[in-house]
């Protein structure tokens, strides 16, 4: 118990005697100390006293759906920053292939008394997967929000980059530099993202190739389309982007000479490539910060309504894509 009382009050920055004075619900603490103690203890992994479990703790969970993907640690940044300047201490959950599934975090985040959830991608971006395990979250009426595109029916306000004025935007890049024959590198059939940007195609001629978010995979897909003849690709993420680039070389091809390339996201170091990418820049500051402001005014009781706000994106144009290869007869 000493033990106990001498980590959380250095957790915390008080006494043992404050910390003494919180777990037995005794007076002579402000609140503000008193929920520092609480979320020191909830950090620590230790148990609350029975009569204070119901109480949510100061802290918030952020569940990442991987870290290789760079977006997602700039997101976090941006989101566990803003968390911090509201008073909340971020309990960050990432989840890896194999792992611990979606629903065990939800089940550990609920243990731990936290006072709302931001999901950046899940089983909700998936519209073929299981979504049961959300429903612990609204029989709590647990404040969530959740970014990206997912399915329409949970109940959670979203926080979302348009996908089709993105897709668009590289599209219309592609064609104004002669491509006619253009690929698109997207992700599950069932991805609600993708399905997005799809669909805000309907009528343009393309070609597709499926494939999971990891750069061997994008790969496999994207020597698929240069055997089927595309110039120019567009990409569900700069990680699917630089996979496909490799596609190309492997194949003896250079990029942009005579395959450009167009990702989606910006995230970080895009500009230090080989060539820098040429991408689709979601707005992350803006979205991770609206992604807090919904979450606070959810826990503080505010009424939010479980819509979706889009953000619209940037297409930043750098060294992966050029003209079209001029066809033989054109160069002869």
């Amino acid at each position: 118990m000493t033990k106990r009382l001498a980590e959380v009050a250095k957790k915390a920055g008080v006494s043992e005697a404050t910390v003494s004075r919180v777990l037995n619900g005794r007076s002579g603490v402000s609140e503000a100390t008193r929920a520092s103690v609480l979320t020191a203890l909830d950090v620590l992994g230790y148990e609350r006293p029975t009569k204070l479990r119901g109480e949510r703790g100061r802290l918030v969970g952020l569940v990442l759906p991987e870290l290789q993907n760079p977006i997602f640690p700039a997101l976090a940044e941006v989101v566990t920053a803003s968390l911090a300047q509201r008073g909340f201490t971020p309990l960050l959950a990432a989840r890896t292939i194999g792992g611990v599934p979606e629903r065990d975090y939800i089940e550990m985040l609920l243990d731990h008394q936290v006072s709302g959830v931001v999901f950046a991608g899940g089983s909700y971006a998936l519209a073929e997967a299981e979504h049961g395990h959300y429903r612990a979250l609204t029989d709590r009426r647990m404040p969530v929000v959740m970014v990206n595109a997912g399915v329409a029916d949970l109940g959670f306000p979203h926080i979302s980059t348009d996908d089709a004025v993105a897709v668009e935007q590289a599209y219309g890049h592609l064609r104004s530099l002669g491509h006619e024959r253009i690929g698109m590198v997207m992700g599950p059939e069932d991805h609600v993202p993708s399905r997005r940007k799809l669909a805000a195609l309907e009528g343009k001629d393309f070609a597709v190739e499926r494939t999971n978010f990891s750069m061997e995979s994008a790969r496999l897909a994207a020597a698929k389309l240069i055997e089927r003849g595309v110039t120019g690709m567009i990409c569900a993420s700069d990680v699917l982007a630089l996979g496909s680039i490799r596609a190309a070389r492997r194949l003896g091809l250079d990029v942009p000479s005579d395959i450009s390339v167009v990702g989606f996201d910006d995230s970080a170091l895009m500009t230090c490539t080989d060539p820098p990418l040429t991408t689709v820049r979601q707005p992350i500051e803006m979205m991770g910060q609206a992604a807090v402001d919904l979450l606070v005014n959810q826990i503080e009781g505010s009424g939010v309504e479980p819509d979706e706000l889009l953000f619209e994106p940037e297409l930043v144009v750098r060294g992966s894509t050029a003209p079209a290869p001029q066809k033989a007869s054109q160069r002869g």
